[in-house]
């Protein structure tokens, strides 16, 4: 630009001073311009002014005007561009800390790449990659719209009037003018400032992209974490409702092993309780029980003993409208007991071998002795004990009619007799003995058929039958 003002100062120098001598025959010499001065060589030897009568140095003056005019605009508008220049290094540098510390974060763990997604340069984007994607787009069309904006206010203000001014000159008193300068337009934006701003965008670009990329990149890892932890969480409840299911079906939520009884709901030849444990061989017996039962005819058979060659080893029953009966060695003996009132009474019996001397206690009070019940026979071992069934051959065969219904607990035998105050204190419950040969435990009793076990504090459930 100063390169122009110099050439057109030259032209306009060059011009008068032909002028002049062509009028008087002699050349001009210009001195220097004082201080405060208009440029141009309208100046005399003593600095003063003089006059010009020519058309042609008013419209350079004039013109000479207008550009500086044009470069102090020009110059405001440069300034302007370098600060929204500056603005975009800002801006990119933001971008390029941003990056630096999302790879610094990513390398802590994922926590705290999860806490970095709130930091961004452009300010604080939503923390759904969503949103994240759709802002950054947005900056991205944003940037792109304000550089596009930039450029074409360049170009308008580059086409400001006169920056294309022709001048012509009138020779001698003004007649058919002749081309004197023809200006060049002002500069275009320079090239290299156009292509740092384009290698900046770009650069813009991929960090905005390779951001994008980033963040899907994490997003598809949240939900591939998120169905990993359903489906480890899924596992887990499903190991823990196995083990309450398994805990469920080895405890049967009995307070006590022998707090529970058994129920034969119905009167078949399928439902039955089996004892695991079998009998050796004894020379005197007592088996205690409670019964709960209000069948009729008779309640059945409460339990039932047979060993090889003999299904009635021991046998206690009440079939029909007989009373209840004991059977040892298919040997009977009527037994003075009334149990089908409907509520709980607890039964012993006792039996020796020395005479077949027996005893028959209901609730703690003996109510009938004999004898001569298969005196001298020792109970056979190795045999099978049935709840709730008679036996025709060892452990099978059972009748429908001869079935027991009602409930029962605390089958316990011993292979002695008892004596009655320990009878009588498992009858009031002041005291409990378990049998020291066949004990009433949960793990030695097996229901089948549909027979049923439940916990039963038998005490207690008396105290309130009564």
């Amino acid at each position: 630009m100063l390169n122009l003002i110099v050439g057109i100062l030259y032209l306009v120098s060059g011009r008068t001073a032909r002028a002049n001598e062509g009028a008087t025959g002699s050349r001009f010499v210009c001195n220097a311009i004082p201080p405060g001065a208009e440029p141009g060589c309208g100046y005399g030897p003593t600095g003063n002014r003089v006059q010009s009568t020519s058309q042609v140095e008013d419209e350079l003056r004039n013109t000479i005007i207008q550009l500086r005019e044009t470069i102090l605009l020009q110059k405001e508008t440069i300034v302007s561009q370098q600060g929204t220049i500056k603005e975009l290094n800002s801006k990119l540098a933001r971008c390029e800390s941003s990056a630096d510390d999302t790879s610094q974060s990513r390398a802590r763990g994922q926590g705290s790449r999860r806490k970095e997604y709130g930091k961004n340069t452009m300010g604080d984007l939503p923390r759904d990659p969503s949103e994240t994607i759709d802002q950054l787009g947005k900056t991205m069309q944003s940037l792109k719209g304000r550089l596009e904006s930039l450029e074409q206010q360049q170009q308008q203000q580059l086409r400001l009037p006169g920056t294309n001014l022709s001048l012509t000159s009138g020779g001698g008193g003004g007649g058919g003018g002749s081309p004197v300068a023809s200006l060049p337009p002002l500069a275009p934006l320079p090239t290299e400032l156009r292509e740092l701003l384009r290698q900046r965008l770009e650069v813009l670009e991929g960090q905005l992209l390779r951001k994008v990329s980033e963040l899907e990149e994490e997003k598809s890892q949240l939900l591939n974490e998120t169905a990993d932890h359903r489906q480890r969480t899924e596992n887990t409840l499903s190991s823990l409702l196995e083990r309450i299911t398994e805990l469920e079906r080895t405890n049967n939520a009995f307070k006590s092993p022998e707090d529970f009884k058994v129920s034969l709901s119905l009167r078949t030849n399928y439902l039955f309780g089996r004892i695991k444990k079998s009998l050796p061989e004894m020379y005197a017996f007592t088996v205690c029980m409670w019964l709960k039962s209000s069948a009729s005819p008779g309640i059945g058979t409460p339990f039932s003993y047979g060993v090889p060659g003999q299904a009635n080893e021991i046998v206690l029953i009440e079939w029909g409208n007989n009373p209840i009966e004991l059977l040892v060695n298919d040997k009977v003996a009527q037994l003075p007991l009334s149990v089908g009132d409907g509520r709980w009474h607890h039964i012993c019996i006792t039996w020796t071998t020395r005479d077949g001397f027996w005893e028959a206690y209901q609730d703690g009070e003996r109510l009938g002795t004999g004898d001569n019940l298969a005196p001298w026979h020792p109970i056979k071992p190795g045999g099978v004990i049935i709840l709730g069934q008679e036996q025709d051959i060892v452990g099978g065969r059972f009748d429908a009619t001869q079935a027991f219904v009602g409930e029962m607990s605390q089958f316990n035998m011993w292979d002695r007799v008892l004596r009655p105050g320990d009878i009588i204190g498992m009858a009031n419950c002041s005291a409990y003995m378990p049998g020291n040969v066949i004990p009433w435990v949960d793990t030695n009793v097996e229901v089948m058929g549909g027979a049923t076990k439940a916990p039963l504090e038998i005490c207690e459930d008396r105290a309130f039958d009564s």
